[in-house]
């Protein structure tokens, strides 16, 4: 089971938004919308992405980490360098 399984349906909701919002941009795109616009709304969806990622980024190291780390002390190490892993990736994009 993931880790985020409790919360999928507010994960689900908040994605929807960001699908939402980035054909909204394209349609300002579309409409040539003022550049500065375009890009605080490019802004605004990274920022909800982020945050998605965060969340899922929590609930991974609270319920697959703590997990594999009671399970046994390799497994535990491997999903926490899986999470650095992960958040490294998430740092540099």
């Amino acid at each position: 089971m993931a880790g985020y399984t409790g919360s999928k349906e507010d994960y689900l909701k908040r994605l929807r938004r960001v699908e939402g919002q980035v054909r909204g941009i394209a349609r300002m795109v579309d409409e040539d919308t003022y550049c500065i616009d375009v890009l605080t709304q490019i802004s605004a969806v990274t920022k909800a992405l982020q945050a998605v990622s965060i969340g899922l980024v929590e609930d991974h190291l609270s319920h697959c980490v703590v997990h594999a780390a009671q399970s046994s002390e390799e497994e535990g190490q491997a999903k926490v360098r899986e999470a650095a892993d992960a958040i490294a990736r998430l740092v540099r994009s």
